[in-house]
Protein backbone atom coordinates (compact mmCIF):
# COMPACT_ATOMS: atom_id res chain seq x y z
CA UNK A 1 0.00 0.00 0.00
CA UNK A 2 1.24 3.44 -0.90
CA UNK A 3 1.77 5.71 2.06
CA UNK A 4 1.47 8.86 -0.07
CA UNK A 5 -2.21 8.56 -0.99
CA UNK A 6 -5.01 9.47 1.42
CA UNK A 7 -6.07 6.76 3.82
CA UNK A 8 -9.74 5.94 4.08
CA UNK A 9 -9.74 3.92 7.31
CA UNK A 10 -7.17 3.26 10.01
CA UNK A 11 -8.04 0.17 12.04
CA UNK A 12 -6.25 -0.01 15.39
CA UNK A 13 -6.82 -3.56 16.60
CA UNK A 14 -4.56 -6.11 18.29
CA UNK A 15 -6.90 -9.13 18.23
CA UNK A 16 -6.26 -11.04 14.98
CA UNK A 17 -9.80 -12.50 14.81
CA UNK A 18 -11.47 -9.08 15.26
CA UNK A 19 -9.13 -7.50 12.71
CA UNK A 20 -9.79 -10.24 10.15
CA UNK A 21 -13.53 -9.95 10.66
CA UNK A 22 -13.45 -6.15 10.32
CA UNK A 23 -11.42 -6.38 7.11
CA UNK A 24 -13.78 -8.99 5.68
CA UNK A 25 -16.83 -6.88 6.59
CA UNK A 26 -15.37 -3.78 4.94
CA UNK A 27 -14.39 -5.78 1.88
CA UNK A 28 -17.92 -7.20 1.60
CA UNK A 29 -19.27 -3.63 1.65
CA UNK A 30 -16.69 -2.55 -0.99
CA UNK A 31 -15.08 -0.14 1.50
CA UNK A 32 -11.48 -1.28 1.15
CA UNK A 33 -10.04 1.44 -1.10
CA UNK A 34 -7.21 2.22 1.28
CA UNK A 35 -7.13 0.69 4.73
CA UNK A 36 -4.16 0.79 7.07
CA UNK A 37 -3.83 -1.39 10.15
CA UNK A 38 -2.01 -0.69 13.40
CA UNK A 39 -1.71 -3.56 15.87
CA UNK A 40 -0.83 -1.49 18.93
CA UNK A 41 -1.15 2.08 20.18
CA UNK A 42 2.45 3.04 19.44
CA UNK A 43 2.13 1.89 15.83
CA UNK A 44 -1.12 3.88 15.52
CA UNK A 45 0.53 7.06 16.82
CA UNK A 46 3.50 6.61 14.47
CA UNK A 47 1.09 6.30 11.55
CA UNK A 48 -1.21 9.18 12.53
CA UNK A 49 1.61 11.61 13.35
CA UNK A 50 3.97 10.48 10.54
CA UNK A 51 6.82 9.38 12.76
CA UNK A 52 9.06 6.32 12.90
CA UNK A 53 8.44 4.00 9.92
CA UNK A 54 5.76 6.42 8.64
CA UNK A 55 7.96 9.55 8.57
CA UNK A 56 7.60 9.75 4.77
CA UNK A 57 3.81 10.12 5.01
CA UNK A 58 2.07 13.50 4.93
CA UNK A 59 -0.18 14.20 7.92
CA UNK A 60 -2.75 15.78 5.55
CA UNK A 61 -3.25 12.31 4.05
CA UNK A 62 -4.55 11.07 7.37
CA UNK A 63 -7.45 8.67 7.65
CA UNK A 64 -11.06 9.70 7.02
CA UNK A 65 -12.01 7.64 10.08
CA UNK A 66 -10.17 5.71 12.78
CA UNK A 67 -11.64 2.52 14.27
CA UNK A 68 -9.90 2.30 17.64
CA UNK A 69 -9.80 -0.54 20.13
CA UNK A 70 -9.15 0.58 23.72
CA UNK A 71 -7.33 -2.43 25.11
CA UNK A 72 -4.06 -2.21 23.19
CA UNK A 73 -0.44 -3.16 23.89
CA UNK A 74 2.31 -0.50 24.28
CA UNK A 75 0.00 2.57 24.34
CA UNK A 76 -3.64 2.09 25.32
CA UNK A 77 -6.52 3.34 23.19
CA UNK A 78 -7.48 6.15 25.57
CA UNK A 79 -3.99 7.62 25.28
CA UNK A 80 -4.11 7.32 21.49
CA UNK A 81 -7.48 9.11 21.53
CA UNK A 82 -6.12 11.79 23.89
CA UNK A 83 -3.21 12.54 21.55
CA UNK A 84 -5.36 12.59 18.39
CA UNK A 85 -7.95 14.94 19.87
CA UNK A 86 -5.42 17.27 21.52
CA UNK A 87 -3.46 18.00 18.32
CA UNK A 88 -4.93 20.66 15.99
CA UNK A 89 -3.69 18.72 12.94
CA UNK A 90 -5.66 15.58 13.83
CA UNK A 91 -8.46 16.58 16.20
CA UNK A 92 -11.14 16.67 13.50
CA UNK A 93 -10.49 13.08 12.34
CA UNK A 94 -13.55 11.05 13.36
CA UNK A 95 -12.61 8.38 15.88
CA UNK A 96 -14.93 5.46 16.59
CA UNK A 97 -14.03 3.38 19.62
CA UNK A 98 -14.81 -0.24 18.78
CA UNK A 99 -14.02 -2.20 21.90
CA UNK A 100 -15.12 -5.06 24.11
CA UNK A 101 -15.02 -2.77 27.17
CA UNK A 102 -18.40 -2.02 28.68
CA UNK A 103 -16.75 -0.18 31.58
CA UNK A 104 -18.65 3.05 32.23
CA UNK A 105 -15.38 4.80 33.07
CA UNK A 106 -14.03 3.97 29.57
CA UNK A 107 -17.21 5.29 27.93
CA UNK A 108 -17.16 8.52 29.98
CA UNK A 109 -13.43 9.10 29.46
CA UNK A 110 -13.70 8.45 25.71
CA UNK A 111 -16.42 11.08 25.31
CA UNK A 112 -14.53 13.55 27.53
CA UNK A 113 -11.55 13.13 25.19
CA UNK A 114 -13.70 13.81 22.12
CA UNK A 115 -14.54 10.40 20.64
CA UNK A 116 -17.16 10.59 17.90
CA UNK A 117 -18.81 7.28 18.73
CA UNK A 118 -18.36 4.45 21.26
CA UNK A 119 -19.44 0.98 20.22
CA UNK A 120 -19.12 -2.19 22.27
CA UNK A 121 -18.15 -5.07 20.00
CA UNK A 122 -21.00 -7.50 19.60
CA UNK A 123 -20.06 -10.98 20.75
CA UNK A 124 -21.92 -12.43 17.77
CA UNK A 125 -19.63 -12.37 14.72
CA UNK A 126 -22.47 -11.63 12.30
CA UNK A 127 -23.51 -8.59 14.36
CA UNK A 128 -19.88 -7.45 14.57
CA UNK A 129 -19.48 -7.67 10.78
CA UNK A 130 -22.72 -5.75 10.25
CA UNK A 131 -21.66 -3.05 12.72
CA UNK A 132 -18.29 -2.59 10.95
CA UNK A 133 -20.00 -2.40 7.54
CA UNK A 134 -22.47 0.21 8.78
CA UNK A 135 -19.67 2.23 10.40
CA UNK A 136 -17.70 2.24 7.19
CA UNK A 137 -20.71 3.22 5.09
CA UNK A 138 -21.61 6.06 7.43
CA UNK A 139 -18.17 7.60 7.95
CA UNK A 140 -16.93 7.18 4.37
CA UNK A 141 -20.07 7.78 2.33
CA UNK A 142 -22.57 9.77 4.39
CA UNK A 143 -20.58 11.89 6.82
CA UNK A 144 -19.45 15.33 5.62
CA UNK A 145 -15.88 15.70 6.91
CA UNK A 146 -14.49 18.93 8.30
CA UNK A 147 -11.92 20.38 5.91
CA UNK A 148 -8.78 21.54 7.66
CA UNK A 149 -7.54 24.82 6.22
CA UNK A 150 -3.82 24.97 5.56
Amino acid sequence: MSTTSPVEILIVEDTPQDLELALRALNKANLTNHIEVARDGAEALDFIFCTGPHADRKIENGPKVILLDLKLPKVDGLEVLRRIKSDPRTKTIPVVVLTSSKEQSDVVESYKLGVNSYIVKPVNFEQFAKAVQELGMYWLLLNQPHKVEK
